[in-house]
């Protein structure tokens, strides 16, 4: 046990950094180039409150989260993607100020006796999953104190988890003090149970006022369309827009590289089935699929209709306790060992092997994108497109619509276009995103400016008659519920209009039912009228509805109670996750903030 513990170590004090960074933040959720943030090693980011946030700490904060987002993503980040880590970073530094200045406000702080009994009986959430302190698959207790009494406990380690407790514990005890007030009362709950488990089933008449009421029959004046826009000109607005050649470089691995995945992913099996290395130790080493590696590429049970088809159709085909040939699903190529299975269920161990491009074919990408970037600055993009036989074409950039077909994202090409102003017939710089390398050459560009009367006509008539067309819709409604009242039947009515009369069966008050939605006014009256009886008119978003309810359940009250525990325990969870989050954005709004951030990428300033 002693010699396991030295040799993880090394990973436990890695995952207790992990566990402080995370706790720093509570999950709240640079330049690509590394740019000159690295050299600053002193002043400040900016100010909360005041209080000021050090160049050291953003830096390292940021480069903690790159380094985490690298290894989560396993490929070269896009320049997007760093400017959102720059954001996290210090969404999170200035969340941490705002917290510690709260600790103290209320005059919080923790105790050494509460430090060093949280550390023996609440050890960090991620050592449960290690396998130094599990026993028959569980966390053991006995394991992590043995550990933390033994030379292997490495000091810096058990100075880590002092600075992890004298974050968590004060922070627990506000957390606590704001969700003091969060209750949730026996009649509360009971009303969200009748919400997810009453049912009822219904024959409805629906009304779609374009099929009754068809838009030749309605008349739209000029007058009509000219008042219209005069009360509403702030909504008739064209967006910016930019005409732009684009030509990209995709980014995602080829087929030289798939076959080069599929070989890595024979010799790795190859290696195990001649016993040259066991199967745990390449998982660890060479799977992608990082949870699993670190369990010795355990995936655990495996239900049958869970996962991808090839994979459990390898799962269910295999032999017990033999390695599969590599089986392609989107993540990549498995190797696949069965350890047991049942009917519906198998305990599976896999090692991933990720389609990614080889090292060769990222350097020939690489150079593609240098010669291309060269290119375009001595010629236009269409003759660089062809200089380097790649296809080019014209298309509209516009803010709302953030992403093209064949490219991806284009928030690089947005902010060139819209925000740094380039003059028509200029070329960006070879942009990027998770997809592909691209570089778009500016053709036309106009700025958001308001419609005139001719070019909004055509929507203004478009709503003037949809608007005749509900009145009508309505007002024919409104005919058959009298024809109703006066002793017509569902089904008549609907026959002497040309239309059927639906039937919706067993639907809570939280479902989607077909032909009348979700949560709206039709759902909420199949409930509120007694079996049998018919409703009025009932409208909704987008028609008009005539119900009557068929059958209807009432929830159990007896099971309601029998369930009470477990249901006021998640009820409450999530209602004090939300005032916790209510409050920390309150703290957020009313802080005064200073960033300085622009100083780590202008040192001149």
């Amino acid at each position: 046990m002693m010699r396991t513990l030295r040799e993880n170590t090394k990973w436990i004090m890695l995952i207790t950094a992990i566990a402080f960074v995370g706790l720093m933040v509570f999950e709240w959720g640079m330049d690509a180039s590394g740019g000159s943030a690295e050299a600053f090693t002193g002043g400040e980011a900016g100010r909360v409150n005041g209080a000021p946030i050090t160049y050291a700490e953003y830096n390292q904060v940021h480069r903690t989260l790159t380094q985490q987002r690298q290894e989560q993503v396993g490929r070269t980040m896009s320049s997007a993607e760093f400017r959102q880590i720059e954001e996290e970073a210090w969404d999170q530094l200035v969340m941490d100020r705002l917290i510690d200045q709260e600790l103290r406000r209320r005059g919080i702080s923790v105790t050494d006796e509460e430090i060093r009994q949280a550390a023996l009986y609440m050890p960090p959430p991620e050592f449960h999953q290690h396998e130094a302190f599990q026993v028959d698959g569980q966390f053991d207790l006995t394991s992590y104190h043995e550990f933390l009494r033994s030379p292997a406990a490495d000091p810096q380690l058990l100075v880590d988890l002092e600075m992890y407790y004298r974050q968590m514990i004060p922070r627990s005890k506000l957390f606590q003090q704001i969700n003091a007030s969060v209750v949730v009362t026996d009649s509360e709950l009971w009303h969200m149970y009748r919400q997810e488990q009453e049912t009822a089933s219904a024959r409805f008449i629906r009304l779609d006022p374009p099929q009754l009421v068809p838009e030749h029959e309605v008349t739209v004046t000029d007058r009509q369309i000219r008042d219209y826009y005069d009360e509403h000109r702030d909504q008739f607005v064209r967006p910016a827009r930019a005409e732009v050649r684009i030509v990209a470089l995709d980014k995602r691995p080829t087929a030289a590289d798939t076959m080069a995945s599929l070989e890595r992913a024979s010799e790795i099996r190859q290696e195990i089935v001649a016993e040259r290395v066991e199967f745990e130790d390449m998982a660890r080493q060479e799977s992608v699929d990082r949870v699993s590696a670190e369990r010795g590429g355990h995936l655990g049970p495996v239900q049958r209709g869970q996962t991808a088809q090839p994979f459990e159709e390898a799962v269910w085909r295999a032999p017990i306790g033999e390695l599969t040939e590599p089986v392609l699903t989107e993540f990549g190529f498995h190797l696949i060992r069965v350890n047991s299975r049942t009917q519906d269920q198998a305990d599976v161990s896999h090692i991933l092997v990720a389609i990614e491009r080889t090292i060769e074919s990222e350097d020939a990408l690489l150079s593609r994108v240098d010669a291309l970037e060269a290119l375009v600055e001595r010629m236009s993009l269409p003759a660089a497109a062809e200089e380097m036989e790649l296809r080019y074409r014209t298309t509209e950039l516009t803010p709302i619509l953030g992403s093209l077909p064949n490219v991806g994202p284009v928030d690089e090409a947005l902010d060139w276009v819209f925000q740094e102003r380039p003059a028509p017939g200029e070329a960006s710089q070879v942009l990027e995103n998770e997809r592909a390398y691209y570089v778009v050459e500016l053709l036309t560009r106009e700025d958001e400016r308001p419609l005139t009367l001719e070019e909004a006509t055509t929507s203004i008539r478009t709503i003037l008659v949809r608007q005749q067309q509900r009145e009508q819709t309505r007002a024919l409604g409104q005919q058959l519920v009298d024809q109703i009242r006066a002793g017509a039947t569902l089904e008549g009515v609907a026959a002497g209009i040309g239309v059927d009369v639906n039937s919706a069966e067993e639907f809570t008050r939280l479902d989607f039912v077909p032909g009348i939605g979700q949560a709206n006014a039709a759902i909420g009256a199949a409930f509120g009228l007694p079996v049998g009886q018919v409703s009025d008119l009932v409208a909704t978003a987008d028609a008009f509805f005539i119900l009557r309810t068929t059958d209807r359940t009432e929830a159990d009250r007896d099971e309601w109670e029998q369930q009470l525990p477990f249901q006021r325990q998640q009820v409450v969870a999530m209602l004090q996750r939300q005032r916790i989050d209510q409050y920390l954005e309150g703290l957020h709004q009313e802080a005064r903030i200073v960033d300085h951030r622009d100083r780590l990428l202008d040192p001149g300033i």
